[in-house]
């Protein structure tokens, strides 16, 4: 019985867990083959591959960014061979199954909840080991009607075995994100979340855990991202895994968790901020929405001002990356009240701030509560909402439109000294500037092509000439000073006018060959002089003087800015003051 375990990944570099887990707990009985693709993958490319390796059955782990996809592979496949067993599983089918078996008939049984031991429950059935009816948490038809066995009880998680162990995944650990899970459920009862639905949290066995983290780095993992849905929720335990991640990190690994940041202790902030390398941990909290009535709808029990703590803290400390997320079109929040979360979570200043929109999931409260609220939603997944109550078509359209700048020009840290200035001495709060800008990015149909560096910055220029009516000096410098400190050699193209004339070069490059300390400060591939300091300079006149933090406070003084550059290290800066020259 020859049986393939598949999924569609949203991106190459992401791996699936679930069949992984199915694997293992079916050894060694049964060796499934695991085999996986993306959603980008051809349709036919696919079917091909997994008809070559002749199997009797296929198990597909189906999500919202897949299933549709995965749909037209199991159509096409069961009319290559209507002898193929289907079986579906994961959390797109898991709930609402009658309507899945129904709409794609050529799925032959749907995995209900957890799924190891029904998988294999399901392979000792086709084995001639076991009779259909005493297999756990299945959902099939025959003879057109419905079936569907009660879920077993739940799995002892400490007992799982390892899904890591497979030869065949080690050559790609070191180019993939590896998820790992130690506990599954979530506390917390918020409505737009699947995770929601499961009562309790349940741990794996924490030594194996260890050990499996260990075989990963040996084996060259890089990153490596807990799914645990609140890793934090027990102290005690997050605080040992800390440590041991601490002690027996390998060089070049990361570690990504996502945390509720309203409960993490400042104890514990202070250990990691004591204690952990930096790049070594990077957290993603999900913050959602500050509006209160908003949290109470959903649900969503959350102490801002604990989780701004939390996340200035770990900012402070500077061994963290921290990524945020915000829903747009939860109940009650209208543009405007979405417009102040954002500013109010903006106003900490996290490396990656991320605008997600509700999407109405299968099984979830708030999907049973859409007409309550008004919703509509695209009918297909990933379900997402189109407008409710007090959230129109329009609106969403404005707060996308921020998204794509947002990501662009903050979460890239493109352009960080100038982002800065803009959202605080321009505009009057950050997402007046995404969002403007957002518009006007999307009625030059920019959101449609591609963009290099310095496209960036020509269209940052080109709005803020439309947009802005004071001094553009201050704001051009920054472009500069951030333009230059993303090269590590002398950049080929420029995005702005350089009026220097040579005589004025030459003056001034005569002025930094004359500053001995200057020179003996600098990190250059060679010594500078009069025949090779334009190779390994840039000189252009700004207006404010640079700084090495990106938030610091502008010093506006017209000068000229000297930078430097060698390949492999960062650009150093040097200021001479017009006073001076």
């Amino acid at each position: 019985m020859r049986t393939v375990l598949t999924t569609l990944n949203a991106k190459y570099i992401h791996t699936n867990l679930a069949i992984r887990n199915l694997k293992s707990y079916a050894m060694p009985e049964y060796e499934p083959i695991i085999t996986e693709y993306t959603i980008k993958d051809p349709i036919m490319n696919i079917v091909s591959d997994i008809y070559q390796k002749k199997p009797d059955i296929v198990g597909f782990s189906l999500y919202i960014w897949n299933i549709e996809e995965s749909i037209k592979v199991m159509r096409i496949l069961k009319k290559t061979n209507p002898h193929i067993v289907i079986i579906a599983g994961g959390p797109e089918v898991t709930y609402d199954y009658d309507k899945w078996l129904l709409k794609v008939p050529e799925i032959d049984f749907i995995v209900i909840g957890e799924g190891e031991r029904t998988f294999k429950q399901l392979l000792d059935y086709h084995a001639g080991k076991l009779a259909l009816d005493q297999v756990n948490g299945i959902a099939y038809m025959e003879g057109g009607l419905l079936r569907a066995t009660a879920p077993g009880p739940k799995l002892d998680l400490r007992e799982l075995p390892s899904p890591f162990r497979f030869k065949e995944d080690v050559n790609q650990l070191a180019n993939r994100v590896t998820y790992i899970e130690t506990s599954r459920g979530c506390p917390f009862s918020c409505q737009f979340c699947l995770s929601s639905i499961e009562v309790g949290v349940r741990y794996f066995n924490r030594d194996a855990v260890k050990e499996d983290i260990r075989y990963l780095m040996k084996n060259g993992a890089k990153t490596i991202k807990f799914v645990d849905r609140t890793f934090n929720i027990s102290r005690s335990y997050a605080m040992e895994m800390f440590q041991f991640l601490i002690d027996e990190h390998l060089p070049g690994t990361v570690f990504q968790f996502e945390i509720t940041g309203d409960i993490m202790r400042p104890e514990v902030i202070n250990f990691l901020n004591e204690n952990a390398p930096t790049g070594l941990f990077r957290f993603e909290i999900g913050v959602q929405s500050t509006n209160d009535l908003t949290n109470e709808l959903v649900q969503r029990r959350q102490n801002f001002e604990k989780l701004s703590r939390t996340v200035t803290m770990v900012k402070e400390g500077g061994k963290i990356a921290q990524h945020l997320d915000l829903i747009a079109g939860l109940p009650e929040e209208d543009y405007h009240s979405f417009r102040n979360t954002f500013n109010e979570v903006f106003e900490m200043r996290p490396e990656e701030l991320q605008l997600g929109f509700l999407k109405l999931l299968r099984g979830t409260g708030l999907r049973i509560q859409a007409e309550q609220y008004g919703y509509t939603y695209i009918d297909e997944a990933p379900y997402e909402i189109l407008s409710n109550n007090v959230l129109t078509f329009d609106d969403i359209l404005r707060i996308k439109q921020t998204e794509d700048v947002l990501e662009k020009y903050w979460n890239d840290n493109r352009m960080p000294r100038t982002v800065e200035y803009l959202v605080s001495e321009v505009f009057e709060t950050p997402f007046d500037f995404f969002q403007q800008f957002g518009t006007f990015w999307e009625t030059k149909g920019w959101s449609r092509i591609g963009h290099q560096l310095q496209d960036l910055y020509t269209r940052l220029e080109e709005f803020l000439t439309v947009s802005y009516n004071g001094d553009m000096n201050v704001i051009r410098s920054l472009m500069k000073i951030d333009y230059l400190a993303h090269h590590t050699f002398q950049p080929r193209h420029i995005w702005w006018n350089d009026s220097l004339d040579q005589d004025m070069l030459a003056s001034l490059e005569r002025s930094v060959l004359q500053n001995t300390e200057l020179l003996n400060s600098l990190s250059t591939p060679t010594r500078l002089n009069e025949r090779n300091i334009r190779k390994h300079t840039f000189i252009t006149s700004v207006a404010v003087r640079p700084s090495d933090n990106d938030n610091s406070s502008i010093i506006k003084e017209d000068g000229f800015l000297v930078t430097f550059f060698n390949k492999g290290h960062k650009p150093q800066f040097h200021f001479l003051s017009t006073v001076s020259v």
